[in-house]
């Protein structure tokens, strides 16, 4: 996968404890347990597609050629001066910093949040700062108070997380403003957990640069890359660990969602990207309110614990040369049931089935693990369903729920039919 070029400035991976606690026990979390950490809030383009105003015409830049001259000409024009210390002051008090568990990586995730509804302990977020957590903790940032966090939901296609901590006294909400308002020149104030070091707010100012980009950016940590459209361009210096912080006008509301940043390398023109609030909160509303949609995953998912190919083949065979899916850790797994598995890797050998999901691997200490899967083993059937292909495994785990089960049905390596009654874990999230 390709990878775009990032700013040194970055931050190196460091180690802070702890596993975060789960439930919605209100508690501070014990810090005496140190594990790897990484800075999982920031998204770094690799493209960017300008979509000229009423043309509907994509025009693919490299990173180096991002800010056109029409959006350096754009922003001469007049505005307001921005007090930065008053909207510092305004806003701060709503941000939170987000610690993802990213259990079957043995690692912990840092990003940035910011609470929306006090009085119901709503955490607005990116979804790439949760992605593979399997449970979530937020930090206050000025106070320092730690809370574990309940996972209302997320939209992958959107980059939108909703979190939910139990309301405490002296819980601030950022005042929202409207994003449909902005235009280039309008200056901003970009907040968030740079470096995911923690302690009080970092601040970037800026001014936006151009408004409804499309952008392909990747997060390099997890590898995981997405499409997003509408964006907020930027000028604010937004680093590692700001994603999912909010963006503020110079009258202290919210009006993004820090995500994504460009290239900073000498000759090359720095870009910061935040989805517009407008559309981050219809998308928080309709998971706090538990309707679903297209894109969007209320709770957290089930686990059955394999990783499937990315196939609707129905001929195992023939699944073996696809891309692997999430029904396990993205990324970097640290354990699987056989050393000679790694990730998107083909199976030494494939149950001789003539349908069903192939499993590539499967992850220790899981439903699956503990059922006797193997890679190679070929799923025929789960819950009185018949499983035809990978893709159809997929779709069936997608609308389960954790706690629910029933009885897998597979193929072994030796051509023998073994069942086990499996129950679904919960997560990882994403």
């Amino acid at each position: 996968m390709a990878v775009g070029s990032v700013a040194t400035r970055a931050g190196n991976v460091s180690c802070r404890g702890p596993y975060p606690g789960k439930g919605n026990e209100v508690h501070e979390i014990d810090t005496a347990r140190a594990r790897p950490r990484r800075m999982r809030g920031l998204l770094v383009y690799l493209s960017v597609a300008v979509l000229a105003a009423g043309a509907g015409i994509g025009v693919t830049l490299e990173v180096h050629s991002l800010v056109s001259g029409s959006a350096l000409a754009s922003l001469a024009t007049p505005q307001p001066r921005m007090d930065s210390s008053q909207v510092y002051r305004e806003v701060a008090p709503s941000v939170v910093d987000v610690s993802a568990d990213l259990q079957f990586l043995n690692e912990t995730a840092e990003g940035t949040g910011f609470v929306i509804d006090s009085a119901r302990g709503l955490v607005l977020t990116n979804n790439h700062v949760i992605d593979d957590a399997t449970s979530v903790t937020v930090t206050i940032a000025l106070t320092g108070r730690t809370y574990p966090a309940t996972v209302l939901g997320y939209d992958l296609p959107a980059d939108i997380a909703l979190l939910r901590i139990k309301p405490v006294q002296g819980l601030a909400a950022a005042l929202i403003g409207h994003s449909d308002a902005l235009r280039t020149g309008s200056q901003v104030l970009a907040l968030g957990n740079e470096a995911g070091q923690g302690g009080p707010p970092s601040q970037a100012p800026g001014v936006i640069s151009s408004t409804g980009r499309s952008i392909v950016a990747t997060d390099r940590s997890s590898g995981l890359t997405e499409t997003l459209h509408g964006m907020l361009q930027t000028s604010a210096d937004i680093r590692p660990g700001d994603s999912g912080g909010p963006l503020a006008n110079a009258a202290g509301q919210v009006v993004g969602v820090n995500t994504a940043a460009g290239d900073a390398s000498p000759g090359s023109s720095f870009a910061g990207y935040a989805i517009p609030i407008d559309t981050a909160l219809a998308i928080a509303q309709q998971i706090g309110s538990s309707r679903p949609g297209s894109g969007i995953h209320l709770g957290m998912p089930a686990f059955l614990g394999v990783l499937l190919p990315a196939s609707g083949d129905p001929d195992p065979q023939q699944q073996a040369g696809a891309g692997t899916t999430r029904h396990g850790p993205a990324s970097g797994l640290g354990c699987v049931t056989s050393d000679s598995i790694r990730f998107g890797a083909v199976p030494p050998r494939i149950a001789p089935a003539t349908s069903g999901a192939l499993v590539d691997g499967v992850v220790c200490d899981t439903p699956a693990a503990r059922a006797g899967l193997e890679p190679g083993d070929v799923i025929t059937a789960f819950a009185g369903h018949p499983v035809s292909s990978a893709d159809d495994l997929t779709g069936m785990l997608d609308h389960a729920h954790p706690g629910g089960g029933g009885m897998l049905e597979w193929v072994g390596l030796g051509g023998e039919t073994r069942t086990a009654y499996v129950t679904l874990g919960t997560g990882p999230a994403g």
